[in-house]
């Protein structure tokens, strides 16, 4: 297949699609530098925070961080809630925080009973915080809910909740809920029997049981806090109890931890400058929290300034982006972070914080729209870790910035494409054009024959193709005047040679009649043989040359092509009485513009070559028919073939093809070389195809 050079230089232009991948290559490493120090940003916020908290006891005393240990579902965690909860007992308002809710079975009761299930008596529960009150609730599973009765002093002889805390001054205090109807309740002291309304809450029955929601004061609270809840049976005397921790002795009450207002305030500033904020004791309960992930970039979104768009960034945007975002992903300002227990905080940066080593990590959100980094460094008191800070950013800053510089740099990549493969095209197609050109030239310079018939314009441009130019002009020039003086040597060479043959013939003629000695007479008789034999090549070469000047003086006209071919094939049967003919001759006019006689001395060059070709005892086939306004005449002769590569070059001057041993005449190679003359002069096209055991020749007239 060819390929040419507009097309070499196209796919040479490919390797421009290696500047968008360098391209790519080096914002990533761009990225990844900016990533980095995000990393070593974040980790310095983290320490700078931990340093604010460094050796502050006091701030961690109220929330039971000095514990050795914590359990789930004994040491109460109060979790942040986004709105103060409407207390009718539905639980619609702590939907959201279900996963969150802990459930409470048979692991504890206070007593030991293998007759217990779940269906007899278990609950669920949580407490949260909201600005200045504590809030409850339980959801509890009981398949015979006892109701206080109306007339019934006794607050314990039924289904109730009991509520023990330390206050500030760590007292232990218990409250219980006892109510004789489903609707809005207060606590009763569980020493005086007295109502103790800052306790509120809301007894409601349902299907399973029964719910209660409560809310209380957190100036009430010191660190220490647990619920139960008793189970009255119709018909049973003693109470199955289900209890949060040990409510009967101060060292076996469970702890509480509430969000520390005092930590917060540090904090929330740190929030403003781009990042998510926790502080977490040393058992992973958040202290305090700030911020929110989905805006925390880490300061980075605002470094492109937003502005009126131009024309240009209009076009980009509409059109470019489109293709540049099938590569690109744009920064989700939605997505969906792990919902995570800030009451037990797990991750390998708070393991390796809570170890004494800051550490950062990365993850992708659960949905994958957005890489979070995470970093954690430890809280110091005296030598022991209190806590960490751990300091949250998203990268969708960074990616913005990223996408930007994409944007840049495919704009600038896309146009350098276009206007080097562009300009890389249009030097390859005048480099090809000027190729052409030469190539047309020589061409038109040399004919299929190899004559030289005309000449090759020099070209002046100073490069390689100009200088090639200049070179086939000088070649085509002394090409040309030897090719002129080949072509005249004959005729030059025939008049030069006649004058001393004439004189060499008549010298014998006079040698013949003077000296009568018969050994003299044999040399004079091999001496004239030689000397008409040289005469015959004489007229031969005369013979084309006169034909050549005959071609170039002579004037066409129009005669019928039939009549001449089957006149003359007429006479070639009685001037070749020793050959056999076969004649398929059709008598269809056809008139041709050119002269008769050429026509038929063409006729006699291919007659005598077939005869003199043809094999003893064969026929010499004779063709001449028209069809679609062309006619074509073959001669066909059994015989020896051209050799394989002789077929275009048998109509040459001075080509021939006979063995010399088998001459009997001189043959120059200008009897075919004559015929083709005589067939360009008519327009007509002549050649020479071997066939089966032997030789055609086709000439074509177009009219």
């Amino acid at each position: 297949m060819r390929i040419g050079l507009r097309t070499k230089v196209v796919v040479l232009s490919s390797f421009l699609l290696l500047l968008p991948w360098l391209g790519h290559q080096y914002v990533a490493e761009m990225e990844n530098f900016l990533r980095l120090g995000q990393e070593k940003n974040l980790v310095a916020t983290s320490r700078a925070l931990a340093t604010a908290l460094h050796d502050r006891p006091k701030l961690f005393d109220s929330q039971a961080s000095f514990l050795e240990s914590v359990e789930k579902g004994r040491d109460l965690y109060a979790y942040n809630i986004v709105g103060p909860i409407q207390l009718d007992g539905k639980l619609q308002d702590w939907q959201p925080y279900l996963p969150l809710v802990w459930h409470y079975g048979d692991a504890y009761l206070t007593q030991d009973n293998a007759m217990h299930s779940d269906e007899d008596i278990s609950f669920k529960h949580m407490v949260g915080k909201y600005k200045d009150y504590l809030y409850a609730q339980f959801s509890v599973t009981d398949d015979d809910v006892v109701m206080r009765g109306r007339n019934t002093i006794s607050l314990e002889r039924n289904d109730h909740l009991k509520i023990a805390f330390t206050n500030l001054e760590g007292e232990v205090k218990t409250y219980l809920i006892s109510t004789k109807q489903a609707g809005w309740v207060n606590a009763f002291d569980a020493e005086t029997k007295m109502p103790f309304t800052q306790i509120q809450g809301y007894f409601r029955l349902t299907k399973q049981g029964y719910n209660i929601e409560l809310r209380l004061p957190l100036t009430l609270l010191g660190n220490k806090l647990g619920f139960a809840i008793l189970d009255k049976d119709q018909g049973e005397e003693e109470l199955a109890e289900i209890a949060t921790s040990n409510l009967n002795e101060q060292q076996s009450l469970g702890s509480i931890l509430v969000p520390s207002p005092e930590i917060e305030e540090i904090i929330k500033g740190m929030a403003r400058a781009g990042s998510r904020v926790f502080v977490v004791d040393q058992h992973r309960r958040v202290l305090a929290d700030a911020g929110n992930i989905k805006s925390a970039d880490g300061g980075w979104g605002g470094t492109i300034k937003k502005r009126k768009p131009s024309r240009w960034e209009q076009f980009e945007e509409e059109y470019l982006h489109p293709i540049y975002y099938k590569i690109l992903t744009r920064p989700a300002t939605e997505f969906t972070d792990i919902t995570r227990d800030v009451a037990a905080l797990d991750g390998s940066h708070i393991n390796a914080a809570l170890d004494g080593h800051a550490k950062s990590t990365w993850r992708l959100t659960p949905d994958q729209k957005a890489v979070i980094l995470s970093a954690a460094y430890p809280i110091w008191i005296d030598d022991q870790v209190m806590g960490a800070v751990i300091a949250e950013e998203t990268t969708n800053g960074i990616r913005e910035i990223r996408n930007k510089a994409f944007e840049k740099l495919f704009n600038v990549i896309l146009a350098i494409m276009l206007i080097g493969t562009l300009s890389l095209f249009l030097f390859a197609s005048i480099i090809s054009t000027r190729i052409r050109r030469l190539r047309d030239a020589a061409e038109k310079a040399i004919d299929a024959q190899g004559r030289v018939t005309g000449k090759i314009d020099k070209q002046f441009s100073s490069d390689e193709i100009g200088d090639l130019s200049r070179s086939f002009a000088s070649i085509v020039n002394r090409l040309g005047g030897y090719t002129h003086y080949l072509e005249n040597m004959s005729s030059r060479l025939s008049h030069e040679l006649r004058t001393p043959v004439a004189v060499v013939r008549s010298s014998l003629e006079s040698l013949e009649l003077q000296n009568t000695h018969e050994p003299s007479q044999k040399y004079i008789a091999r001496a004239k043989e030689g000397v008409a034999r040289l005469n015959k090549i004489l007229t031969t070469m005369s013979e084309a040359t006169r034909l050549e000047h005959a071609i170039e003086n002579s004037h066409k006209e129009q005669f019928n092509l039939s009549e001449v071919i089957n006149g003359c094939m007429q006479g070639y049967t009685l001037a070749y009485p020793n050959k056999h003919f076969n004649l398929a001759l059709s008598d269809e006019a056809y008139a041709l513009n050119g002269v008769p006689e050429f026509i038929a001395q063409l006729l006699d060059k291919l007659i005598s070559n077939a005869v003199d070709f043809a094999e003893k005892e064969t026929s010499i086939e004779v063709n001449y028919h028209i069809t679609s306004g062309k006619a074509q005449f073959s001669i066909f002769n059994a015989g020896p073939q051209l050799p394989p590569d002789m077929a275009n070059h048998i109509f040459d001057s001075m080509v021939s093809v006979r063995e010399s041993s088998k001459q009997k005449e001189p043959h120059l190679g200008l009897g075919l070389y004559m015929a083709r003359l005589i067939c360009d002069f008519h327009g007509a096209t002549i050649t020479a195809t071997n066939k089966h055991q032997g030789v055609e020749f086709l000439v074509t007239f177009k009219g």
